[in-house]
């Protein structure tokens, strides 16, 4: 082409092409090269938003300066800058408008990439040469380090370029050069894959912004970083080695019996590089082809390797709960989110699965009751078992334990009272039906108890009973004592004179804290009392034990005793007398005292 002068929009800068063509003096005739300073700024502006289109037309600019330089050939910014309403309206064309104006003012030819911007200046009568993006990558630079047993890339400028190759679980970290990475070959790599994902209808840009964009291209994920998000140019790279059938897992009939016909929420948990992924596109392609049903993704990046059959959905608008909203209208029959880790990921699971679709979600945990325990919190205790039916935890590659959640109410392992039976969700091993794990609220707390370390149970929920109750007790005595008579029975040592508060009228505030706690609780003085021992009748009033004083007592603490055993303290009431309910646990010791004849004291101090 000819041309004296050439004005550049901001698509042909960040295309790249124009550097090429100035290089081999493809524009006869050439004397300036014009950028217009809306093009220039749109430029900064995308590379202050970190998007990686920014940094890679402002580099263009100074590669475009450089061969000017050498070439004799001017170049100058001129227009107008653009206003803030400019830019608001940028996605409608302001900003194209005042580069064709530039253009028009200049009376030079304006060069474009972008198909839109050449119909508009033809159809304005600009001088428009449309350069078509014509970048056709058939292999990315990063593939020529890819073996057939590399998981992933990792490299970095300054750094010896480096892979992990083996297989999950049995990997190891490889120097796969023999000198550092320059800033430029990083640049470069960065811009041919940012390139190939615009125009290669098998790549995406997954995430951008902040100097880190993360683009799905066929089978890699690349993650690429850049200052000032890092410190330094980075890409890493990482791909599945290997798709399974679920028939390559060897899982037992037994479960594979219960993901046809049962499982409708599974959870699958293992670390990093532990073959999750792999094992939920396993799943999907089986139930698409056994099971005869509609299979959808909920992914970013879309990464899981599964067959053409399954639609892979993104994040819509960046959040998950749009995505849930039009997979609730497309009606699939199973979803698999890979995967869950924030908060809004749990709530989103947990609504589609009770709102009747099968969930398969995949998650980071380092033992499988992990998994189980990040649920608690964002779902109520009791709808766990109604999210999550099965938990299939993998390491290495292998699948190493599957639970099956339910949910029942019974009296906890360890404990012996009836009436401490509570709602508790069981989780068992799958395999032999085994309860390995108890999930109950114990006071105000969630607590997760291994069945199968008796002790370490004890040890946990009598911690537990002892921080609770001390928490409560010492708000009326800092100096008291507790201790465990058994697992379901504490005995609280205070001062005599807090007692009466501490047990309250008719026993209330220290039924509250039973009650909360799910365990038994007696009081006794810190100090046993050495005071007088006084007359009483102690005689039956329907269903209580009534203790009958005289006049001169009203309002005193006394304390009751069984021969030496001390049994409670109390505050005399106002008709000189204390009741004792005959069902109570002091009531039945003072019966069954009665009963014996042994000797019942009171005492006042």
């Amino acid at each position: 082409m000819k041309a004296k002068k050439v004005v550049l929009d901001t698509s042909i800068i960040i295309d790249g092409k124009i550097s090429e063509m100035l290089t081999k003096s493809e524009i006869e005739g050439l004397e300036e090269v014009i950028v217009p300073l809306a093009t220039l700024d749109e430029l900064q502006s995308q590379a202050s938003r970190g998007r990686e289109i920014g940094f890679t037309g402002l580099d263009e600019l100074k590669n475009i300066r450089k061969i000017c330089e050498t070439k004799k050939i001017a170049l100058r910014f001129t227009g107008e800058r653009p206003s803030l309403e400019d830019i608001k309206l940028a996605r409608g064309g302001r900003l194209d408008a005042m580069i064709r104006d530039v253009a028009k003012n200049e009376n030079a030819v304006l060069l474009t990439a972008d198909y839109v911007q050449g119909l508009v200046g033809e159809a304005e009568g600009v001088l428009t040469a449309y350069t078509p993006p014509d970048i056709e990558i058939k292999q990315l630079p990063f593939e020529k380090y890819f073996t057939s047993d590399t998981m992933s890339l990792h490299l970095k400028e300054d750094v010896v370029p480096m892979a992990k190759r083996g297989k999950p679980g049995q990997f190891l970290l490889t120097k796969i050069g023999s000198k550092p990475l320059t800033k430029d070959e990083l640049q470069k790599m960065i811009h041919e894959t940012v390139e190939s994902a615009k125009s290669s209808p098998d790549t995406f840009i997954e995430a951008e912004g902040g100097g880190a964009v993360i683009i799905q291209h066929g089978t890699y994920r690349i993650a690429i970083a850049r200052p000032p998000f890092s410190d330094g140019f980075e890409i890493t790279v990482v791909r599945p080695i290997v798709k399974l059938s679920l028939e390559d897992y060897k899982l037992s009939q037994k479960l594979m019996q219960r993901l046809k016909e049962k499982a409708e929420g599974i959870i699958i948990a293992g670390p990093p590089g532990s073959g999750k992924s792999t094992l939920a596109a396993s799943i999907a392609d089986f139930y698409v082809k056994e099971k005869d049903v509609i299979v959808k993704t909920l992914e970013s990046p879309r990464d899981l390797q599964v067959g053409p059959e399954v639609t892979q959905y993104g994040p819509l608008g960046g959040d998950y709960a749009k995505t849930a909203d039009i997979l609730l209208l497309v009606r699939p029959d199973y979803t698999i989110f890979d995967e869950v880790r924030m908060d809004k990921h749990f709530r989103v699971f947990a609504d589609m699965r009770l709102s009747g679709i099968g969930m398969i979600g995949v998650m980071h945990s380092s033992e499988a009751i992990d998994a189980i325990q990040r649920f608690i919190g964002k779902v109520e205790l009791g709808m766990i078992p109604h999210v999550i039916d099965t938990v299939i935890f993998l390491k290495g590659g292998e699948i190493r334990n599957v639970y099956e959640l339910s949910l029942t109410v019974r009296v906890p392992t360890g404990m012996s009272e009836a009436d401490l039976a509570r709602p508790l969700v069981e989780v068992r091993d799958f395999e032999t039906g085994k309860a390995v794990y108890e999930i109950y609220t114990f006071g105000e707390e969630n607590v997760v108890v291994p069945i199968k370390e008796e002790q370490q149970k004890n040890n946990a929920i009598e911690n537990l009973a002892r921080k609770t109750v001390m928490q409560e007790i010492r708000k009326y005595d800092p100096q008291a004592e507790i201790s465990f008579t058994s697992p379901n029975r504490i005995t609280v040592r205070v001062d005599n004179d807090v007692i009466a508060r501490l047990i309250g009228k008719e026993g209330k505030n220290i039924s509250e804290v039973e009650k909360n706690l799910g365990i038994h609780i007696d009081v006794e003085p810190r100090i046993l009392s050495v005071g007088k021992e006084i007359d009483h009748r102690l005689a039956e009033s329907g269903n209580s034990l009534v203790f009958m004083f005289d006049k001169s007592l009203n309002g005193r603490l006394i304390s009751i005793y069984i021969d030496e055993d001390f049994i409670m303290s109390a505050t005399v009431g106002k008709k000189n007398e204390i009741k004792i309910s005959k069902n109570s646990d002091i009531g039945k010791e003072i019966l069954k005292a009665m009963i014996n004849k042994k000797p019942i004291r009171v005492i006042v101090g």
